[in-house]
This record gives structure tokens, C-alpha cells and sequence, in this order.
């Protein structure tokens, strides 16, 4: 049953601000981070919230994101539910720690305004720094409006914390774009989020009663099990998401999917692109569908696990996948976004033609215009039968 209206609370948001408030009403135990923009807003405004005693948690201003994903492993081990934040460097930094806290399976929700990786240094929006963790074990969702990143990030918690999957979970916002960006946000009443979302019961914990080891040394003898039994949980996970949406969905009427589609049905080219960039495809495909040219939108919302066999179906009989993607994986044979996208059609029947644009790096503007130049390059390459393997968009030559 959904919430009444007159219990709905409505603001104009960041997105990061969005996140902050999702995190209040979750009812952490303990949040630790290290400021860094464009997250640090979200860490300031929950730490308003505990200077007003408005949050129960224990906010741990660490001297370090390796520091702050460690102290979030030690307190999720023990049984709390615990959230940090990050970007870019900030997010390289983590980098042992985030292996250790998927491979603990610590059900830890990691809020991430993407940020473009240095060098050069730059503190603007690609999805480098989430692109860099793909195989680190986590969930990774990716969220187009303030909005979503309040619903996503409450999810985030259920997602985790169901005992058929304790994973960690990684919600990522455009930074500035999102993270920056005034939106209005509908905001579920605190009772009802933390009905939804309930007490966080541990599978297992730590216990100075009874004690037990948690990510010990594991040679030939069992390491490659626990991979295993890794790789299992997160192949759950697009039906675990599935669940607990629908849930949220009857409180909200709100529902994303795995990915959003717009005008997919009937289109010879369908984009795919992820977060903000999703907004602006469907305005294009709008444009282009006036004259006469049948464009339809895929917006990624789950990156990890790859959505392989819905994302095949979803394309069904197109033309050719356009993927406008904001990252680069240098020596690969193309780009992370369409190495899925081409892996996920490898089994068709019919293959669409694959063209691959990478676009925005390091915060560069990705207006209409660009969208529209990589769907007629699109059709030029059906014309002529055959697509680079990848190519760079609103790059000076």
C-alpha cells in the first residue's frame, strides 16, 4: 500500500544532499569517511544531522578512504549497518579494502559521486573511478536524478543485508551533474523507511564470547572456494533486486529496473547510456523520431551483475546499439559499457551492429548534439556494414 501524500515530505535536493537524507533515515550505526569532492556534501550534511542529534550513528572522520573503508569492514563484522561515501581518488584509494569487503561479504552501502581519475588532476564528472572497481566484487547501480538516488541508496540497504546475498553496495551519481544538481525529492516518512528497511540481523558477526576468524589466510587449499560461493551470491542479485523494488515500489509507485527503456519496441538504434546521460538520449530519440528516424533509449541503472540475458532481450531485433559510455579501458579492444553490451548480444541470432562512443571524459558537456552525431555515424556504419570497434565523440583534433 502506498503512502499517503499528505505524509510525503517534499524538497528541492542535491543529490547529494538526497543521499544524506536516505542515510539518516536508514538508522546507520556507524558512518566513516573522508571528505572529497564532489561527495564531501553528503558527509557534511550527515554530520549536521548527528550534531543535532537527529542520527543515532557513530560518525568516524578517518584520516584516510583506505581508513574509512576499513573502519566501515570492522563495523559491519560486527554486526552494524554501516554506509561511507567517496569519489575518484578517493575510491582508488580503497582499493585493497574494497576487495576485502566483498570478498567478507560485508553488506556495506557505498555512496559514490563519480568523478573523473587524475592525471591530469580534475575534479569533474566520468565514470573512471566506478569503471576501476567493476570487478572488485561489488553491486554497482547507477542513478539519473536526485530522486533516484534517494531510493536507491534506501534499497541499498535491503539489497545488501538479505542473507542471500551480503554483498556491499556501490550508488553512484554524476558528480556536479546529480550531485550538484537542485531537483525536487519525495521523501518517505522515517517510520516507514525503517519499517521497510527493518534491524539489520547478521548471518554471522563478530563476538568476543565466541570467537571466530573473518577474512583469514586462505591458500590452494580453499581460497578458490570462496570465489565461488562469491560468484553465486552476485548472480542472485538482479532477482534479489527485483524483490525488493517491487517492495518499495508499493510504498513509492516509484520503479527503475534493472534499466529504464523508452521506445524500444519498434526502434532500428537504440542507445544505451547510463546515469544523467540517460536524460538527454531520450530527448534525442524524441528529436530524431520527428524526422522519421527510429531511435529508442536504454538507461543502465545496474552495472554489477550485468543485466546479460534482459539487456539481450530488451534489444531484441534493432538495427544497431549505439552505447555512449564516460569511461575508457586503454589497450582493451573497446570500452567497458560495450564490452557488456557486445558480450550480452555475442549469442543472438540476429546481431545488431555494435557502435561504441566514449564521450564526457573529465566532466566535458555531452549535449543533444552529440548524440545526435553518434547515431548518424550509427547509420552510416549500417549503410556501409561495418562499425569501428569504438570511437571518441567532442574531442578537439
Amino acid at each position: 500500500m502506498s503512502v499517503p501524500k499528505e505524509k510525503i515530505t517534499v524538497e528541492g535536493l542535491t543529490g547529494d544532499a538526497a543521499i544524506a537524507h536516505a542515510l539518516k533515515q536508514a538508522d546507520l550505526d556507524v558512518l566513516a569517511a573522508y571528505p572529497i569532492t564532489p561527495q564531501t556534501i553528503i558527509v557534511e550534511d550527515y554530520q549536521k544531522f548527528a550534531a543535532d542529534g537527529e542520527v543515532r550513528a557513530r560518525v568516524i572522520p578517518v584520516e584516510s578512504e583506505h581508513s574509512a573503508m576499513s573502519a566501515c569492514v570492522g563495523a559491519s563484522a560486527v554486526g552494524g549497518r554501516v554506509a561511507t561515501a567517496s569519489a575518484s581518488a578517493g575510491l582508488a584509494l580503497m582499493w585493497e579494502i574494497l576487495y576485502c569487503a566483498a570478498s567478507m561479504r560485508m553488506p556495506i552501502v557505498f555512496t559514490v559521486a563519480n568523478r573523473a581519475l587524475s592525471a591530469p588532476i580534475n575534479i569533474h564528472n566520468d565514470h573512471s573511478d566506478g569503471m576501476g572497481m567493476r570487478d572488485s566484487g561489488f553491486i554497482q547501480l547507477y542513478c539519473q536524478s536526485s530522486q533516484e538516488a534517494y531510493d536507491t541508496t534506501i534499497m541499498a540497504f535491503k539489497l545488501a543485508e538479505r542473507h542471500d546475498v551480503l554483498l556491499p553496495v556501490m550508488v553512484g551519481i554524476d558528480g556536479f551533474i546529480v550531485s550538484h544538481n537542485v531537483e525536487r525529492v519525495e521523501m518517505l516518512p522515517d517510520d516507514v523507511v525503517q519499517k521497510f528497511l527493518g534491524v539489520r540481523v547478521p548471518f554471522i558477526s563478530l563476538d568476543p564470547d565466541n570467537p571466530i576468524t573473518m577474512g583469514p589466510l586462505a591458500l590452494t587449499d580453499y581460497y578458490f572456494e570462496f570465489k565461488e560461493q562469491q560468484d553465486e551470491a552476485i548472480m542472485g542479485v538482479t532477482k534479489a533486486y527485483e524483490e525488493v523494488e517491487a517492495e518499495f515500489s508499493k510504498l513509492t509507485g516509484r520503479n527503475y529496473g534493472l534499466f529504464e527503456t523508452y521506445k524500444i519496441k519498434d526502434a532500428d538504434i537504440i542507445i544505451i547510456a547510463m546515469s544523467s546521460m540517460g536524460g538527454t538520449a531520450k530527448v534525442v530519440a524524441d528529436a530524431m523520431r520527428e524526422k522519421g528516424d527510429k531511435v529508442g533509449v536504454i538507461r543502465l541503472k545496474m552495472f554489477r551483475p550485468f543485466p546479460t540475458k534482459e539487456i539481450a532481450k530488451a534489444i531484441g531485433k534493432a538495427k544497431a546499439v549505439a552505447v555512449f559510455e564516460k569511461a575508457m579501458s586503454f589497450g582493451a579492444a573497446t570500452h567497458p559499457l560495450a564490452l557488456e553490451v557486445r558480450t550480452a548480444l555475442y549469442d543472438a541470432k540476429e546481431r545488431p551492429m555494435i557502435a561504441d562512443f566514449v564521450v564526457g571524459l573529465g566532466g566535458r558537456d555531452v549535449p543533444p548534439i552529440t548524440f545526435v552525431e553518434g547515431v548518424e555515424k550509427t547509420k552510416e556504419y549500417l549503410k556501409k556494414g561495418k562499425a569501428p570497434m569504438y570511437e571518441t565523440l567532442g574531442v578537439r583534433k
